[in-house]
């Protein structure tokens, strides 16, 4: 088996070689690797052309996320295309394999991988990681969820559908209920894990979630989010967080950070809509709702995971 990886970038030095680096200890080896770059000033591209990746331009005046991922997929030449955020990096040797093993049924269109933070992560956002990336996989899951900083795609479909040029985010759920409404499935691969390192502060927190609620009302135009929601889902999700850090014994180092992350997740959303209507039940659930999840570490997988140079 083989596969092409498309890599978003922008100024991304501190953490594209960590990638790249997982990406050379994969067992699976016949990889051609496209950095998409949209108009880095530092060594983000010369970094990645060490590591033998082609790139692609495009200036950042240019940029969505959809149009950066179009572009990248033009010039690969493999039939499985393999999507990664710049800022992650894999935990196993086998996360390549993982990832594109579904393809064997030749229904499956799209997959998608576990993600964890570092340990620098705030604690609310781990808490996001658990709910929307449990340790048990999903062969063939009921809703168009998925995320491209782990994903993985056939090009032949991309061919038909390419990616929305106009959302300003979430143009994986765009493909994904594109792929779902003709008939095809997704699969969730809880074995191909990665770690993803956002280190944001508060109103970048506010920024992605803004921007993501205004590509989730485009693709549903008939969502809403309302003062109630806000309200409501602010503080089930505080509660939530608080008692997990609790349970951990974590609570006090952390309880600044999950006020300031849940609220400024739940104000971006809320400024993101604009109109009333409803959103499905099992969408709601799987972006806004929290879950309770066990206070131990993960499932431990028998594969050794990559030992990086710090």
């Amino acid at each position: 088996m083989n596969c092409s990886i498309v890599i978003r970038a922008y100024n991304e030095e501190k953490h594209i070689g960590r990638l790249l680096e997982g990406i050379r200890q994969q067992t699976l080896k016949d990889v051609e690797t496209i950095l998409v770059d949209s108009g880095s000033t530092d060594d983000t591209v010369s970094i990645a052309e060490s590591f033998g990746a082609r790139v692609v331009r495009i200036p950042s005046t240019e940029f969505t996320f959809g149009r950066s991922l179009n572009l990248g997929l033009q010039a690969v030449t493999r039939e499985l295309v393999v999507i990664a955020s710049a800022h992650v990096y894999p935990v196993y040797p086998d996360w390549l394999a993982a990832l594109l093993y579904p393809f064997q049924n030749e229904n499956i269109a799209l997959t998608y991988g576990k993600q964890r933070g570092p340990e620098t992560a705030p604690f609310s956002e781990q808490q996001i990681y658990h709910q929307w990336y449990p340790d048990v996989s999903k062969p063939r899951q009921a809703t168009a969820f998925c995320n491209n900083a782990n994903a993985a795609i056939r090009k032949s479909l991309w061919q038909r559908n390419p990616y929305d040029e106009t959302l300003t985010g979430l143009e994986d759920l765009a493909w994904g209920k594109w792929a779902k409404e003709h008939g095809y499935d997704i699969a969730y691969v809880a074995e191909a894990e990665i770690i993803h390192v956002h280190n944001e502060t508060p109103q970048a927190v506010f920024n992605r979630y803004r921007r993501e609620a205004m590509a989730f009302k485009q693709i549903f135009p008939e969502a809403h989010f309302s003062l109630y929601d806000f309200v409501r889902l602010a503080s089930m999700n505080i509660l939530s967080d608080v008692w997990h850090a609790a349970r951990q014994r974590v609570l006090w180092e952390n309880i600044s950070s999950i006020f300031q992350f849940r609220v400024m997740q739940f104000h971006g959303t809320r400024l993101g809509y604009r109109e009333s209507g409803l959103l499905t039940p099992q969408l709601r659930e799987t972006f806004y709702y929290a879950r309770g999840r066990k206070t131990d570490d993960d499932t431990q997988r028998d594969v050794e995971p990559i030992r990086y140079r710090e």
